[in-house]
Formats: C-alpha cells, sequence, structure tokens
C-alpha cells in the first residue's frame, strides 16, 4: 500500500521536496497543497527594486513546475488536525495524511505597522518585499532627488535577512552614480542589536559603512509611518542583560522609506498544534532542528521559512534542508529509526549585494559559524564573480535545477 503524502506550500521548499520524492522509486501518493497560480523567485526583488533586473523575470506559473504524479491541490489550508492526521482546507474539507510536511513560507505583518499599507508605494514609502512592491521601489528610487533617505528592519525573523542591507548599499550606490549622494543621508535603522551575525562578514560590512557614511541605528523598531507627512516613528529599546530596562519613541523624518514589515508564520500554523505556543519561537513549526521531525507528532516534518530553526530563512537553506527530510521519511516509512547521522547543520547562505557589481557571500551554519563553500577565494570580501553568481547562475539553477529536484 502507498504511502499518503501531504506538502503544505508550493513555494521553493515545497516545489523542491515534491521533485525529490517525486523522482524517488518508493510507492507513494503524493499530494502538494498551494493556492497561487505564480510561484516567484523572490532573491531578485532587490534587484528589482535597485533598476537592476525586471520584475517579470521573477514570475512563472506554478503549474509547469508541478512534477510529474504530483496531485496538484490549488487550495488554502484552514487549519491542521494532527491528532487526527488531517489537513482541513479553507472548504472544511478533511484531507487525510500517513506523512505531512509543512513548509507554506512567511506571512509578511504589513498591517503591523501602523499607517504602512495606507502609503505604501506612495509618499517615498517603498519595499522589496512582494512581486509589485519591488517594481515600485525602483520608480521611487528613481524619482528621488536626495533628502532624508531611511531604511529600516524588524526585531522578527524575516525571510532573506540580508536584503533589508542589500537595498540600502544599492541605493547608497545608485546615489553615488547620479550624483546626489553628498545631498543625502542614509540611514539604516534596524530593530536588531548589530549589523550581521557571521564573524568575518560583520567585519566587513561594518567597515563598508563606515566608508560609505551610512548612518547605523539599533534596537529601532518601525511602528508607525505618516506618509502625508513624511515621518517615521521608532520605538527604541534598550536592553541590559537581556532584560528590557527602557523603551522610548523617536520621529524621524524621511523623503524616501524602505519598509521592511514584522513576518511571522501564517495564521493557520501559529494557531496549531504544530507551532511553538510559549516563549521563544512562539508561531513557528515546533521540530528538532537537526532531523526536522516534529517533536509531538512523528510523522510531521516541517522546513524552510515556517520551520523554528535558528538560521537564516533562505532558499540556500531550504536545498540542504529538503534531502534530510527525505532520507528521514524514507526511514520512516521503512519502520527503521532516524539515523541521527542524518542531520542538518544549519546551512544557509546570504549573498549581500554591495553596490551593483559586488557580492558578500556569507554561508553559515548553526551558531552562525562561517561556512564557505569555496577555498579559492576570501569571500569575507565583496566579489564580481559572487555577483555574477546571485545575479545570473543562481536564477538559472534554480528554475532549472532546484525545483526539478535535480540539485
Amino acid at each position: 500500500m502507498s504511502s499518503r503524502i501531504i506538502i503544505v506550500g508550493g513555494g521553493t521548499a515545497g516545489i523542491t521536496m515534491a521533485a525529490q520524492l517525486a523522482k524517488s522509486d518508493r510507492d507513494l501518493s503524493i499530494v502538494l497543497i498551494e493556492p497561487s497560480e505564480f510561484h516567484y523567485y523572490q532573491p531578485l526583488y532587490t534587484l528589482v527594486g535597485a533598476g537592476a533586473e525586471k520584475v517579470e523575470k521573477t514570475k512563472r506559473l506554478t503549474k509547469d513546475f508541478i512534477p510529474k504524479g504530483v496531485q496538484w491541490h490549488q487550495g488554502k489550508v484552514k487549519a491542521f488536525a494532527p491528532e487526527n492526521n488531517e489537513v482541513i482546507l479553507e472548504d472544511d474539507q478533511k484531507m487525510s495524511y500517513d506523512y505531512l510536511i509543512v513548509c507554506p513560507g512567511i506571512q509578511i505583518d504589513w498591517a503591523a505597522i501602523e499607517g504602512l499599507p495606507e502609503t505604501l508605494g506612495k509618499n517615498g514609502v517603498c519595499s522589496v518585499y512582494g512581486y509589485q512592491e519591488s517594481a515600485t521601489t525602483w520608480k521611487i528610487l528613481d524619482d528621488f532627488k536626495g533628502g532624508n533617505a531611511i531604511f529600516t528592519a524588524p526585531r522578527t525573523p524575516v525571510k532573506c535577512g540580508g536584503a533589508p542591507q542589500k537595498i540600502t548599499y544599492l541605493t547608497d550606490a545608485l546615489l553615488r552614480e547620479k550624483g546626489i549622494r553628498l545631498s543625502s543621508t542614509v540611514t539604516f535603522a534596524t530593530g536588531a542589536k548589530k549589523l550581521f551575525a557571521v564573524k568575518g562578514f560583520a567585519e566587513t560590512l561594518e567597515d563598508l559603512v563606515r566608508q560609505r557614511n551610512i548612518n547605523t541605528l539599533f534596537n529601532h523598531e518601525l511602528i508607525k509611518v505618516d506618509g502625508d507627512k513624511k515621518e517615521a516613528t521608532f520605538v527604541i529599546k534598550t536592553f541590559e542583560n537581556k532584560q528590557l530596562i527602557r523603551s522610548e519613541k523617536k520621529v524621524m523624518p524621511f523623503d524616501l522609506l524602505h519598509v521592511v514589515p514584522p513576518q511571522s508564520a501564517p495564521d493557520f500554523v501559529k494557531n496549531s498544534a504544530l507551532a511553538i505556543r510559549e516563549g521563544k519561537g512562539k508561531g513557528w513549526v515546533d521540530v528538532d532542528i537537526n532531523t526536522l521531525q516534529h517533536r509531538q507528532f512523528a510523522n510531521v516534518f516541517a522546513l524552510g521559512d515556517v520551520a523554528n530553526l535558528p538560521t537564516g530563512k533562505t532558499g540556500a537553506a531550504v536545498r540542504k534542508q529538503v534531502p534530510i527530510i527525505v532520507r528521514n521519511l524514507f526511514q520512516l516509512i521503512d519502520n527503521q529509526l532516524i539515523d541521527k547521522k542524518n542531520q542538518y547543520d544549519g546551512y544557509s547562505a546570504c549573498p549581500i549585494l554591495t553596490d551593483y557589481n559586488h557580492v558578500l557571500m556569507a554561508e553559515f551554519t548553526y551558531g552562525y559559524q562561517p561556512n564557505p563553500s569555496v577555498s579559492f577565494m576570501d569571500t569575507t570580501k565583496p566579489s564580481y564573480l559572487m555577483y555574477l553568481a546571485k545575479h545570473y547562475y543562481l536564477p538559472w539553477f534554480y528554475w532549472n535545477r532546484m525545483l526539478k529536484g535535480k540539485g
């Protein structure tokens, strides 16, 4: 009898997972639940926002990437009932499974910042966190004549954690090219307490912002945008021994405001029995960080942005996570214990665009330990070769290899 596997989410993680499972010789019944008609290559959004790429190149039809033998259910999930091995759809239909793989991605909480939804895309307010939003960002950057340019990042985990800095550095380079950098201030205001977590790369970025006179503000959380007044309100949080000792508001005028909104697990995940209920990691799927198996429900796995993994939420991380789950899943199907040697080490990669021709290729594992994949060059320095990989090779690899289960 075939094993029925349901994959929730048809983004990078879901399609890649379905492709690798479908390529096996196993007798599997695979159902992929994904509502979107289109599939997006989101790593190019920063280049779209900076005017270096066309937004149309990031979008293709989902149906063209559904692997042969996989059933695509184009609907939305409403809830999980893991105690009954069921997924509940938006129309209240119940789908049963033997094994469940959860990878619906991350939820962008635009409305968590007061006034942002009303002014996004106008009044100098933009974001590269979206298909249309990234295209609009370029229009706003291209029209910018100088003044206060503020770039934000939240305290929450976000997909592609380097993107807030990428668009900052690209804009700085654009302003220099247009000859208006001296009449502009560029500020990076982040809810985090430091610029970057991985040693070697962090020092390079710190040197970069000093050399380019980019103001950095830490523990600054954007909470409100007034587009008409062109004012951004931040909460500044001061910590001591990891305890919050002071919180105060600060209003900053802007002519250009790039916003990276708070992000979280989708509501149907965070409200389910699969999510961490309290404390650190609340809302994310509660999996073992090495085996990617759910801590309570043994026939459930999760990967990608939605999983509670202390590493970067990137496509590079997904590429390493998928084969771990495939092997562990097959061991369960064969009534074997999961091999503890088959573990995910937290690998992720963040290609940080430092200008229009250079990329800092930050690769790391759990504990934010550097883990470069090339030995012939110093990857802690921005590189033109890595820029070529970021802009041209990686998109090709994504569409032609990764999504087809070949890499």
